[in-house]
């Protein structure tokens, strides 16, 4: 019993956490293709859009090493600022979309342009407007996450099955 509460004493106690969505992300076009996740916060905008604040994945076989920072150009695309926004509708993304540095010394910046999405790769030595810039179909999708209360029931089960193996 005395276990039981301190588990509720420390359930009411703890820090609150700050929350972030993981997403599965991914598009593909002619002589393009990339995936990986990304987080970001927990609470859309305004507008829908979520904030990307951290990125995994490939582009091309080629290992993504960072997020552009948001308000940034990636190399080569300026004056064409990232704004690293996400929505869990259509489009998915902004005329500025994201940006990220490849492991092979590349950038690229998925964006929407109104009517479709495209990939702009920028390679070295980074000239304003020399990359590719391909058409994309994206698809971007929040992974379920278990709730909270689901979890502190698990947790307050474990926690009575622990109880009992203590009492025997």
């Amino acid at each position: 019993m005395r276990l039981l509460i301190a588990a509720a004493v420390l359930l009411t106690q703890g820090q609150p956490a700050q929350a972030l969505l993981l997403w599965n992300w991914s598009y593909s076009g002619t002589g393009v293709s990339a995936s990986g996740t990304f987080t970001t916060n927990d609470a859309p905008d305004a507008a829908g859009f979520y904030r990307i604040v951290g990125i995994t994945g490939t582009d091309n076989g080629a290992a993504i090493t960072g997020l552009q920072p948001t308000g940034t150009p990636i190399p080569g695309n300026e004056p064409y600022a990232v704004d690293n926004l996400v929505s869990a509708a259509e489009p998915r993304l902004t005329t500025h979309g994201f940006g990220f540095s490849l492991a092979n010394g590349d950038y690229a910046n998925p964006f929407y342009n109104g009517s479709n999405h495209y990939e702009y790769l920028s390679v070295p030595p980074y000239k304003n407007g020399a990359g590719p810039e391909r058409s994309v179909s994206f698809s971007a999708a929040i992974v379920p996450q278990p709730s909270a209360a689901s979890l502190m029931l698990a947790g307050l089960v474990g926690l009575i099955g622990f109880g009992r193996i203590l009492m025997l």
